[in-house]
Order: structure tokens, then C-alpha cells, then sequence
């Protein structure tokens, strides 16, 4: 069965439009699995899991595109992470949809986090891919992370200034994403996004939401003075071939949740930063069996 595509409206920053996905209609009697996409990507990350039949017969799959994002709108012109929570628990209530488990990709990660300290009610699991929960410090990098400031400054003032509306986002910009987070794209996987990414950064409004985006990346607040007020259990997986942030940095920081009735690391052998995409299998088997674990 094809997946359902949607937009729910909610009350968030001045009314908002918040891209959903659903693997098929919704079922009451199974879990939902909320799945949050990484910079820059959309729902689209998640094409894998929404064609594992396994995957999708366990529990309600459902992308929500955080703000700046896919089909993700709000009326006020800035956002941050905590926004991207908020409007994802609301687009939540919107659908009727009473408590999930929630699995991020990268920046996903975070704000998973930052739904389950926010509602901890709704929140029953967490599932972490390729993530940190760190600002980008020089406590990461001294683990072993990127240099976030230096990979998105440039980006940040290259889109400074207005642009025409027949602006689209340069390809150099989606090649550095999936270089950075894949160790590069098929021909055929490459084309694709490049079409997903010219639409989704058009126009001016394209470029403001694009380098909105990286700003939020770059600057982000860290959550390790947080973590510890997480009370559902934790999953985090992490590939060795991750370019972006460290296993030794996924490590430290699974240790932090210490209220979670459990916090697991798992490394996946060469397992890529966007880790839902370079390795389904592993992650879709994880996942079945923590739902069902904490159901």
C-alpha cells in the first residue's frame, strides 16, 4: 500500500502546517512510531522503513517534517528545535494520536528529546540514529565530532541576501549533505534528491527557511543539563563510519540519561550518519523490537 501523505493545522507559531506521512491508514490498535528526518532531508529519509511490510505492520508509521522542512510551514518567520517539538506534540493531538514512540534521525534526535521532556505522558520511547545531544562545542569535536561551526558558517552567510524566485538551492549544497552523511549518492539516489531538495529550497522563502535551517543547526542549545529528566526508555544507534558525531560521543552521552528505566547503546558496523538510509535493515529490526519491548 502506497503511503498517505498530509498536513495538519495547528495553533503553533502563529498557525502552522506540519508535513505528515503515514506508511497506511491509521490503526488504534497498533503503536505509532513517529519518525523525524535529519537537516535538510524530509520525510523522504524515511523510504526504507515505509517499504519494510515488517516494520510497517508492527506499529503506525508516521513522518512529521520539523519547521523549515518538507511541506512543514509556520506563519511567524523564525523557529527553533523546541518549536519543531512542540508543533510535532500538537500535530500529534491533532490526529488524534494519544502517546507515541519516537525515533530521530540526527538533528531528529534532538528533537525527540525535546518532545519527551516536554510531555513526557505521550512520549514512551525514545529511538536516537547518528544524533548528539551536545551544542556544537569543542567538547565534541574533541571526541571526535565535525566541526559544525566551520561546515555551516559559510552556508549561514553565503544565503544572506534576497534572492529572485527563481532561486533554487545549489547542488554543491545537497552533494556537501549526503557527502557529509552517506559518504556520497548512486547516480539514481543523488538525482532524486536533488529534485526533493530544488523543491522543497525555492525562491526567496526557500533560501530563508535553507538558512534558517543551518542557523539552528549551527547554534543550537545543548540538552546534557536535560537529559536526566528523561524518564522512558532510550535507544541509541550509532554507525562506525559516522563522519558527523563520534561513537565515543555517543557513549559519554547515553550515560547521561540516568531516570531512563533504560538507556542502550548499539553500534552498527559502518553504519553511516543518516543511518536509517545506509543501513534499514538494522535499524527497522531494532526498532520492531524495542516497540514491542515497551508497548
Amino acid at each position: 500500500m502506497s503511503k498517505i501523505e498530509q498536513t495538519v493545522e495547528i495553533p503553533h507559531l502563529g498557525g502552522s502546517r506540519v508535513g505528515c506521512t503515514f506508511a497506511r491508514p491509521y490503526d488504534p490498535a497498533l503503536p505509532t512510531l513517529v519518525l523525524i528526518n535529519s537537516y535538510t532531508t524530509s520525510a523522504e529519509l524515511y523510504r526504507p522503513q515505509f517499504a519494510d511490510p515488517a516494520l510497517a505492520s508492527a506499529v503506525n508509521l508516521l513522518a512529521l517534517e520539523p519547521y523549515g522542512h518538507g511541506r512543514t510551514r509556520a506563519s511567524y518567520r523564525h523557529f527553533t528545535y523546541w518549536d519543531s517539538a512542540v508543533a510535532n506534540l500538537q500535530a500529534l493531538a491533532a490526529l488524534g494520536i494519544r502517546e507515541a514512540f519516537v525515533l530521530g534521525t540526527s538533528q531528529g534526535g534532538w528533537v525527540a528529546v525535546r518532545m519527551a521532556l516536554l510531555a513526557p505522558d505521550i512520549v514512551k520511547g525514545l529511538i536516537a540514529l547518528g544524533t548528539s545531544m551536545d551544542s556544537e562545542s569543542e567538547r565534541s569535536r574533541e571526541l571526535g565530532c565535525w566541526d559544525g561551526i566551520g561546515f555551516n558558517t559559510p552556508l549561514i552567510d553565503d544565503l544572506a541576501e534576497p534572492v529572485g524566485e527563481d532561486w533554487v538551492v545549489p547542488d554543491d549544497v545537497v552533494d556537501a549533505v549526503f557527502d557529509t552523511a552517506m559518504g556520497g549518492l548512486p547516480a539514481e539516489e543523488r538525482a532524486f534528491w536533488l529534485a526533493a531538495y530544488r523543491a522543497n529550497y525555492a525562491g526567496d522563502a526557500g533560501r530563508r527557511r535553507l538558512r534558517l535551517s543551518t542557523v539552528n543547526l549551527r547554534d543550537r542549545d545543548g540538552l546534557h543539563g536535560r537529559l536526566d529528566d528523561v524518564h522512558c526508555p532510550v535507544l541509541w544507534l550509532h554507525g562506525t563510519a559516522d563522519r558527523v558525531y563520534s561513537v565515543a560521543n555517543a557513549q559519554a552521552e547515553i550515560r547521561m540519561f540516568t531516570r531512563s528505566p533504560e538507556a542502550r547503546l548499539e553500534i552498527i558496523e559502518g553504519g553511516q550518519h543518516f543511518l536509517s538510509a545506509s543501513h534499514p535493515a538494522e535499524v527497522d529490526s531494532a526498532a520492531v523490537d524495542f516497540v514491542k519491548r515497551w508497548a
